[in-house]
């Protein structure tokens, strides 16, 4: 069975995060009650109603990125964790986009495990400041803590990952609110564990919602990256990005097939493309093949495949606003962001769902 969640349209979740009650000038989230947000006085956290600015201004930058300037204090500041997978982190730069296109003046800092990693090489290839978390349980606790405290956010945001438990629970002993967006059919195990302490779950399926205090969930799909949404480089322009002999003005008909497995890369997958690439690409003399491996599979791949001008093999695609532009069609494995993505941009699909499946069925389909 293949799941395909709708995507967030404009303004997307952090809108939904940041609306501001013109009576009250507080936050809500989705239209609930206010959020109470911990604020830092005299050394110590009190609880107040926090103020959004409206100023244009962008923040100044500052040279540490866990201490804002005192004039800094009328500025949201949005803290985000997320780790592991790519629908973690891709949601939570996806949310962080938003809330500075929304807010300018506010200001976002991003925890994760220490690089190489990638929300590291992600944060390192933005504007967001980026503090590590260690993987030792103890250590990533004391870690989250002293960020959050030098940072002094309003409110955290969990995306999920190995490093999002042990700073939500450091942002308890804060008395700092926290929510969650889960973008999977089924809640994480962490997601379970922290639902009863978070202030609103944000969730891209209705099905989680059984799992959860139903109170405090709310179904908004999944966040899509503003680079992606918004994309207008021509076609023939975003070939040449990876075919540079297609020129470009590209080539009559040219038909590009994308393969996707994942952040870490599918092995089923990859075996089923070897199989079938270099047939593929000699019967079609217009056809083009980009090709994500994943970085375990990738110097394999390398060894195992033909040089070829119109395939464009790559352990990692990070310029996916690029990539969907020039695609055509997409072969991907069925995660709940990919599918959102090959949503939002309309691409025609093959999303793999199983374990095991058979080569020849994917190449009649590609076919």
């Amino acid at each position: 069975m293949v799941a395909i969640t709708r995507p967030v349209s404009p303004p997307l979740l952090a809108r939904r995060l940041l609306r501001r009650h013109p009576s009250t000038q507080t936050v809500s989230f989705a239209g609930v009650r206010p959020l109470i947000i911990p604020t830092e006085s005299s050394g110590h956290f009190r609880r107040r109603r926090c103020q959004v600015s409206q100023s244009s201004e962008p923040p100044t930058p500052v040279s540490d990125p866990g201490t804002p300037h005192d004039d800094d204090d009328d500025s949201l500041r949005v803290a985000f964790v997320c780790g592991g997978a790519g629908g973690h982190v891709y949601a939570a730069f996806a949310l962080a986009d938003e809330l500075r296109a929304s807010l300018p003046s506010s200001r976002s800092l991003f925890l994760g495990s220490p690089a190489p990693s990638l929300e590291a090489a992600s944060a390192a290839s933005s504007s967001y400041p980026f503090v590590p978390i260690p993987p030792c349980l103890p250590r990533a606790f004391l870690a989250a803590a002293l960020h959050l405290r030098r940072f002094r956010p309003h409110f955290l945001v969990a995306t999920g990952g190995p490093p999002a438990l042990p700073t939500c629970i450091a942002a308890l002993l804060l008395r700092l609110p926290f929510v969650i967006q889960d973008q999977d059919a089924g809640p994480a195990p962490a997601t379970r564990l922290l639902a009863p302490l978070a202030q609103r779950i944000f969730l891209a399926f209705n099905a989680p919602v059984r799992l959860l205090p139903k109170r405090k969930c709310a179904v908004y799909g999944n966040p899509v990256r503003m680079s992606i949404r918004d994309c207008q480089v021509p076609k023939a322009a975003a070939m040449a990005r990876f075919f540079p002999g297609a020129g470009l003005v590209g080539e009559e008909g040219a038909e590009v097939l994308l393969v996707l497995g994942g952040t870490v890369g599918s092995p089923q997958i990859n075996v089923a493309v070897l199989n079938m690439y270099y047939e593929m690409l000699t019967t079609k003399k217009n056809r083009y093949i980009i090709w994500q491996t994943g970085p375990e599979d990738f110097c394999e791949m390398e060894s195992l495949v033909r040089g070829h001008r119109r395939l464009f093999l790559t352990p990692f695609l990070r310029e996916m606003d690029i990539t969907y532009a020039a695609t055509d069609v997409v072969v991907s494995r069925a995660g709940s962001v990919s599918c959102t993505e090959i949503l939002v941009t309309g691409k025609p699909a093959i999303l793999i769902t199983c374990r095991l499946f058979s080569s020849d069925t994917l190449a009649n389909n590609c076919g």
